[in-house]
C-alpha cells in the first residue's frame, strides 16, 4: 500500500494526475478521483476556522500545522477565515509527502506568501494547533485474514507469470477487540498512523490537534458482521475492491480506527479533548449561520457535509491536546453531541 500510494515517480500521490475535484476523470485525462469536503464548500474550512482560533487563543500558541494539505483549499480557507475572525497565525506549515500536491498548493497560496511555509518532516519539538483532514485514511494498513479459524497477514506476491497475488501467512497478530466466532474475517490494523499520532503527540508541546476522517470507534469498526474490512480504491469517482489492478493510479484507503488513535494519542501524553460526527462538529462550529447568507449552490454543498447519509455521520472529529494544554476550556466543536465516552 505504501508503495502504490508513494513510491517516488509511480505511486498515486506522487503523480502529476489530478486527484480532488467535483468531475470525474476522463479520457482526455482531466476531472478528478474524489472530492474532499473544502472542494465542496468555503464553508467548511470557514467552521473549521472558528475551531481554530479558538484554540490558537486558548493554548497561547501563534502557529498552525496542516497534514495533508491537498490542494492547498482548506489552507486558503482557514487563513482568509482566521484573518476575518482576528486570529491570523504567525505561520501555516504544511506537512505534504506529494511533490506536485506541493506545487498546487503554491500556486493556490501564494496570496498568503510570506506565511505559510512546507516541510516534508516534523521537526523534534513544535508549538502549534494541528489540522489534518483525511489524513490517516491514507496511511497504510495491514491486513488481517481469518481463515478457518486461523489468523493470517494478507500480503502480496507473484504468481509463476508474475502477476500480483494475495498470500496469507499465519501470524500472531490480532485486532485490538476479540472477535467472537471463527468464521472468515478480513480487516485491517493501523500501526502507522498510530505511531503517526504518538509522534505528533510526542512533539506537540503546546496547543490541540484536530483529525476529520472517515471511521468508527473500535467496537464498530470490528463488528462481527463487518467481514470485509473496509479497503477500498477510488479513481473517477468510483470505488473498487481490488488494490492490486491499476497500481498507482488510484487511491487506496482504508477507514481509521478512532478508538486505536485515541489511544495512542494518550500513551504518548495527549487529552483527548472530544468525538463528535463531523455534522455535529460544524453545526456547533456555527455552520448554519455562516450558511444564513450563502447562495443555493453553498447551501446544497453544506447539507452534503451534515446530511447523516452524505458525510455528517460517516465522518468524524477527534481533537486532543497535551496534558498542560487540556485544561481550562472546552472545544466549541463538541459543545453537545461529544462522544468521548463510545471510544
Amino acid at each position: 500500500m505504501a508503495m502504490a500510494l508513494y513510491e517516488p515517480g509511480l505511486g498515486y500521490y506522487a503523480s502529476e494526475s489530478p486527484k480532488f475535484g467535483h468531475l470525474p476523470k476522463g479520457r482526455d485525462g482531466g476531472g478528478s478521483d474524489f472530492v474532499t469536503a473544502p472542494e465542496l464548500t468555503p464553508l467548511f474550512g470557514q467552521a473549521l476556522a472558528r475551531q481554530v482560533a479558538q484554540a490558537l487563543q486558548a493554548t497561547g500558541v501563534d502557529e498552525v500545522w496542516e497534514f495533508g494539505a491537498g490542494t492547498g483549499a482548506l489552507a486558503g480557507q482557514l487563513l482568509d477565515a482566521l484573518a476575518l475572525l482576528g486570529q491570523s497565525p504567525r505561520q501555516y506549515t504544511i506537512v505534504d509527502l506529494s511533490g506536485s500536491l506541493r506545487e498546487r498548493q503554491r500556486a493556490a497560496l501564494a496570496r498568503h506568501d510570506g506565511v505559510v511555509r512546507w516541510v516534508d518532516r516534523l521537526p523534534e519539538t513544535l508549538a502549534g494547533v494541528v489540522v489534518g483532514n483525511e489524513v490517516l485514511d491514507a496511511m497504510p494498513v495491514q491486513l488481517l485474514a481469518r481463515t478457518g479459524g486461523v489468523w493470517h497477514e494478507r500480503g502480496v506476491g507473484l504468481d509463476t507469470a508474475g502477476a500480483l497475488l494475495w498470500i496469507d501467512r499465519p501470524t500472531q497478530q490480532r485486532p485490538p477487540i476479540d472477535l467472537p466466532g471463527d468464521h472468515d474475517y478480513l480487516t485491517e490494523i493501523h500501526p502507522q498512523a498510530e505511531a503517526f499520532v504518538r509522534t505528533v503527540a510526542e512533539r506537540l508541546q503546546c496547543g490541540a490537534a484536530f483529525f476529520l476522517d472517515y471511521g468508527f470507534p473500535e467496537a464498530e469498526y470490528y463488528h462481527p458482521q463487518r467481514h470485509m474490512g473496509t479497503l477500498i480504491c477510488h479513481r473517477a469517482h468510483r470505488s473498487d475492491s481490488d488494490p492490486l489492478s491499476d497500481l498507482g493510479q488510484k487511491d487506496i484507503t482504508a477507514h481509521v480506527n478512532f478508538t486505536g488513535i485515541a489511544l495512542a494519542a494518550q500513551d504518548a501524553g495527549m487529552d483527548v479533548l472530544g468525538y463528535t460526527s463531523q455534522g455535529r462538529f460544524l453545526i456547533n462550529c456555527g455552520l448554519l449561520e455562516l450558511a444564513r447568507d450563502a447562495g443555493a449552490r453553498e447551501n446544497a454543498m453544506m447539507q452534503k457535509l451534515v446530511n447523516e447519509h452524505e458525510m455528517g455521520e460517516l465522518f468524524k472529529v477527534l481533537a486532543m491536546a497535551p496534558a498542560l494544554c487540556a485544561s481550562g476550556w472546552v472545544p466549541i466543536g463538541f459543545v453537545a453531541g461529544d462522544r468521548t465516552r463510545r471510544l
